[in-house]
């Protein structure tokens, strides 16, 4: 049996519960400071109040005030902290992370510097910790998982990646199952990026139904999905050059933590509806600000970030003005309240 203590009692972290209690490891799931009412619920039903779902009995919740013990003696720690809670998760890592753990992250995020450069969400965490993150073996999960879908136990398709083989061999002997299936890769950084990415084209997969309910055929036969196929594709394009700008393999762009990842985030969820409100004609700073206020948008926040980051790298000569066209288009949506007319003929050069 192995010890897992995992830092966030989001709907993923929880829902990834399942597998490894399913296969008889411990699992201490803490909480953070916003998550008391999930980990009151749990405590005292076993339901996650968000997903809507009895977690296994043998879990153990904790509340983030009674957690200093709880990292002290695990074998593998997970974080499940959203991204914008980066420096925060720095910090209580750096205070518990002990020599030898291995750290598992499914917190999805691209940071850029004041140059534009771009970095996987691990790597900044890798900084954060300090000296400590030589001690421990880093690796994360992509892929095409709803967390409600994995909370039922439905077959899901995943790639546990990272630096370091033999972490991720035992990693993915911890959770795999009948219905999580795993496989690794050590191109850690392609897998990341991809992960990371494919958010800012799940945006987009929102406009078509909104131009379809502006124009009142959203009940009609004809789905505008010639519309969302080219945005798809694009969007494919853009992270396979997304992963060799960052000097992954772009070829991981065609797999799990590329296309796979991008189709099912395509599908629904609060980026996509944000898309939906531009495509029906309202700008963007009105559905952040009215429509959709209070709502956590990272797809958004991955078009500012990168957005941003590609005004730098191309004032640098490291990227060409055509380069990104769509990424470059959904930035001036979303920073810009540009009106929707897609610049179809700058895609595909």
């Amino acid at each position: 049996m192995t010890t897992i203590a995992v830092l966030g009692a989001g709907v993923m972290a929880s829902a990834l519960t399942n597998p490894a209690l399913d296969n008889g490891h411990e699992v201490r799931l803490v909480g953070t400071h916003l998550d008391d009412h999930i980990i009151d619920s749990l405590q005292a039903t076993r339901v996650h109040p968000v997903l809507g779902v009895a977690l296994r009995d043998e879990l153990i919740p904790y509340h983030f005030a009674e957690a200093d013990h709880v990292f002290d003696d695990a074998e593998v720690v997970m974080v499940g902290v959203n991204s914008f809670g980066i420096d925060w998760m720095g910090e209580q890592l750096r205070r518990r992370l002990r020599p030898g753990q291995k750290v598992l992250v499914i917190t999805k995020g691209i940071h850029a510097d004041a140059d534009g450069t771009l970095t996987i969400l691990p790597r900044v965490l890798q900084r954060a910790v300090g000296d400590i993150a030589d001690a421990v073996t880093w690796s994360a999960i992509v892929g095409p998982c709803i967390a409600g879908e994995l909370a039922v136990r439905r077959d899901s398709c995943v790639v546990f990646n990272g630096e370091d083989q033999a972490s991720l061999d035992f990693l993915a002997g911890l959770y795999r199952t009948d219905y999580y299936h795993v496989w690794t890769s050590t191109d850690f950084v392609g897998h990341e990026v991809g992960a990371a990415t494919k958010n800012v084209y799940a945006f987009g997969a929102g406009f078509a139904a909104g131009l379809l309910a502006a124009r009142g055929e959203s009940d009609g036969p004809n789905r505008m999905y010639n519309y969302s196929a080219a945005l798809f594709a694009q969007g494919s394009r853009e992270i396979h050059q997304f992963i060799a700008l960052l000097g992954g393999d772009p070829r991981t762009a065609d797999g799990l933590g590329g296309v796979g990842d991008m189709f099912v985030t395509s599908m629904g969820g609060r980026n996509v509806r944000a898309g939906e409100f531009v495509g029906r004609g309202i700008p963007f700073s009105e559905v952040r600000n009215v429509h959709m206020a209070g709502i956590t948008l990272e797809g958004v926040a991955a078009v500012r970030v990168i957005g941003a980051a590609l005004e730098r790298l191309t004032e640098r000569g490291v990227v060409t003005p055509a380069d990104f066209p769509l990424a470059r288009y959904l930035y001036q949506i979303v920073e810009h309240d540009a009106p929707l007319d897609m610049p179809w003929e700058t895609f595909f050069a």
